[in-house]
C-alpha cells in the first residue's frame, strides 16, 4: 500500500507519462489526461495496490487514445495537407481540371473537381483501398491459420482498431491504411487470431505470435504511437 502523500510520474508503455496519487477522500480509481502537461493523472483510494492501480489505467488504453485524439489538432483532408497513406507521407495535391476520383502519383494524391468535395471524396477513395488490401489481408492470414473468414468490412469506431465475430465477421477500421504495412497486419492477425480463440488467453496470445511472426511487440508499440495521430486524420 502507499501512503496518502505518495505520487509519482511513471513510464510504462502508455503514449505518455502517468502520475499516480493517492487521495484519502477517492472512494474509486479516477484518470484523467492533463493536455497542459502532457500526462495522465490517475487517483486511486488510500488501500489500493500499486500494481492494480497500474493494471487497471492499462486496461484504460482505448480511452487514452481517445483523449489524446481529441487534445491535439485536427487533420482536415485539405489541398497541400501532407497526410500519411500505408505509413508515407503523401501530399494532397488539388486542382480543378483534375479527375474527381483520387489518384495516387509520384508521391502525391491528386484530386480535381469542386474543392468543398475534396476531404469527401478522398475519405472514399481510402476506405476503398482500405477494403481492398485489408481483405487480401485477412485472406493471407486466414489461410495460415486455417479458418474461414466470412467478409471483411471496415468502419470507424471510436475506440476499437478492429472486431471480429464467432461466424467469421471482421470489422476494421479503414483508418489502419494510413499507418505502416506492418501496424495494419498486427490487427489483421489479432483479429484473424480471435477465430481460433475468442479470447485473450495464454493460447490466444501465442497463435497471435505465431501467425503475425517476429516483430509483434514493435507493430504493437507503434500502433499506440501512432493511433491519436491516425484518429485525427480527416477531421475538422
Amino acid at each position: 500500500m502507499w501512503s496518502t502523500a505518495h505520487s509519482e510520474a511513471l513510464d510504462v508503455g502508455l503514449p505518455v507519462p502517468i502520475e499516480i496519487r493517492i487521495v484519502r477522500s477517492a472512494r474509486r480509481l479516477r484518470l484523467r489526461f492533463d493536455d497542459v502537461r502532457g500526462m495522465l493523472k490517475l487517483t486511486c483510494p488510500p488501500r489500493t495496490s500499486r500494481r492494480a492501480a497500474l493494471a487497471w489505467a492499462l486496461d484504460q488504453r482505448d480511452w487514452i487514445e481517445h483523449q489524446l485524439a481529441r487534445a491535439a489538432p485536427l487533420e482536415p483532408f485539405a489541398p497541400g495537407a501532407l497526410v500519411p497513406i500505408e505509413g508515407v507521407e503523401t501530399l494532397i495535391m488539388w486542382r480543378p481540371d483534375l479527375p474527381r476520383t483520387p489518384m495516387l502519383v509520384d508521391g502525391e494524391l491528386r484530386c480535381g473537381g469542386p474543392e468543398g468535395s475534396v476531404p469527401r471524396r478522398i475519405e472514399a477513395w481510402l476506405k476503398k483501398r482500405a477494403v481492398e488490401i485489408m481483405s487480401r489481408d485477412v485472406a493471407d492470414y486466414a489461410a495460415a491459420a486455417g479458418v474461414a473468414v466470412r467478409s471483411v468490412a471496415v468502419g470507424d469506431a471510436g475506440t476499437r482498431w478492429g472486431s471480429c465475430s464467432s461466424d467469421g465477421r471482421i470489422r476494421l477500421s479503414w483508418r489502419l491504411i494510413l499507418g505502416p504495412p506492418d501496424v495494419r497486419q498486427y490487427v489483421v492477425a489479432h483479429e484473424v487470431a480471435h477465430l481460433r480463440h475468442m479470447n485473450h488467453g495464454p493460447e490466444f496470445k501465442a497463435f497471435e505470435a505465431t501467425l503475425f511472426g517476429p516483430g509483434l511487440a514493435q507493430a504493437k508499440a507503434q500502433l499506440r504511437r501512432l493511433g491519436p495521430r491516425l484518429r485525427r486524420i480527416g477531421r475538422g
